[in-house]
C-alpha cells in the first residue's frame, strides 16, 4: 500500500480541480486500482479535527507510514518569518509541513506555488516554493534536503499543473518507477519538451506568420505574448481534457511552468525589438534569429498568408 498526505497552503486548490479532471482513471479507481491510501485530502477526507491530529502525531511518532507528501500551494512564512498568515489548528503550516516532510519517503510540489514560490514571492506573505524561490535553489526546505527515498523534491510545475502529470506522478511512485529529473527538479517525461512542439500553429511561426490581435490563425510569439517557444510544458502533448490547449484556441501561452511565472510584462504582449522578441528560445542567435524570420517570411506560401489550411 502506498500512503498520501495532501496539504494546501498558500494557493487557489486549483491543482486539486485539475486532478478531478484526469480521464486516465477516475480518481477514486486509480486510488484503488494503485493500492494507494489516501491520509488526507482537505477536500476528499471528512475525519474530525481531533482525528486529523491523530493522524498527523501518527505520521511523525512513524506509526503510520507516509510515502508520499503533497504541498498544493506556496509555503507562507508572513508575517516576518512566523508563518502565521496561514495556519491549521493554531499552528502554522510551515512548520507542520517541515515536520512531515522530515517522515515521508517522496515530497511532491504540485503546481507552481509550490514548486517554485508563484504570486507570493516578494510580498508581505513570504511564500516561497519548496526547494526553489522562483529560479533561485533552496527554498523553504532547503537546497540539500532530500527525502526518505533520497529524492529531492519533485516539482510538477503548472497552473494548474495537468491532471495526467499529477496522476502519472502518482502512477509512477506507487509502482517504484526511478524519476529522472531537469535542472528545476521537474520530471522530463513531461517537460523536457516546449510547449511550442505539437503547437498547431507551427508552420505559422516557421513562415512568421504572425498576429497582433485575437481570432486568427497565426503565430502569437511575435506580438501577442506567447511563451510557447520558452518554457517546457505537455499541454500541446497531452492537450486538457484530451482535447485543446491554450495556443489551440487561440489563446498565448502565458508560460506557467515557468519558475518566474507570474512574469512582470503583459500577459498578452510580447516586448520586442522592431518585431522581434527580447526573450528568444534557449541557444538561439539574436542576428540569425532576424535574418532567418525575415527570409522565412518573404517565402511564406500564400495558403498561410490567407490563414488557409486548404493547399
Amino acid at each position: 500500500m502506498t500512503t498520501v498526505y495532501w496539504m494546501q497552503s498558500g494557493g487557489c486548490g486549483g491543482d486539486t480541480y485539475s486532478l478531478f479532471s484526469s480521464e486516465i482513471l477516475d480518481i477514486n479507481d486509480m486510488f484503488e486500482n494503485l493500492d494507494i491510501e489516501l491520509l488526507w485530502h482537505p477536500s476528499l477526507s471528512n475525519i474530525s479535527a481531533n482525528e486529523h491530529l491523530e493522524l498527523t502525531d501518527s505520521i511523525l511518532s512513524k506509526k503510520t507510514p507516509l510515502d508520499i507528501l503533497i504541498l498544493e500551494g506556496a509555503i507562507i512564512r508572513g508575517p516576518a518569518g512566523t508563518g502565521m498568515f496561514d495556519t491549521k489548528d493554531g499552528h502554522p503550516k510551515k512548520d507542520i509541513f517541515h515536520a512531515l516532510a522530515t517522515n515521508a519517503r517522496y515530497v511532491v510540489a504540485v503546481g507552481t506555488c509550490a514548486a517554485f514560490g508563484g504570486f507570493g514571492v516578494d510580498h508581505a506573505i513570504e511564500a516561497t516554493g519548496l526547494q526553489f524561490c522562483k529560479r533561485k535553489r533552496g527554498g523553504f526546505l532547503g537546497k540539500n534536503f532530500v527525502s526518505l527515498s533520497g529524492s529531492p523534491v519533485i516539482n510538477l510545475a503548472g497552473c494548474p499543473c495537468h491532471h495526467d502529470v499529477i496522476s502519472g506522478t502518482l502512477m509512477a511512485i506507487a509502482s517504484g518507477a526511478v524519476f529522472e529529473l531537469d535542472e528545476y527538479q521537474r520530471p522530463v517525461e513531461w517537460y523536457s519538451t516546449m510547449v511550442h512542439q505539437g503547437c498547431t500553429r507551427n508552420e505559422y511561426h516557421e513562415y512568421r506568420i504572425e498576429e497582433s490581435d485575437f481570432g486568427e490563425m497565426g503565430c502569437l510569439f511575435f506580438h501577442m505574448g506567447c511563451a510557447g517557444p520558452l518554457v517546457p510544458g505537455p499541454c500541446n502533448k497531452l492537450l486538457w481534457n484530451n482535447q485543446s490547449s491554450k495556443p489551440r484556441a487561440g489563446v498565448p501561452c502565458f508560460g506557467c511552468t515557468d519558475p518566474e511565472f507570474p512574469r512582470t510584462t503583459p500577459f498578452f504582449y510580447t516586448p520586442n525589438i522592431e518585431g522581434i522578441p527580447i526573450q528568444l528560445p534557449r541557444g538561439v542567435n539574436r542576428a540569425h534569429y532576424m535574418v532567418y524570420k525575415s527570409m522565412a517570411a518573404e517565402a511564406a506560401p500564400d495558403r498561410l498568408k490567407k490563414r488557409s489550411s486548404k493547399v
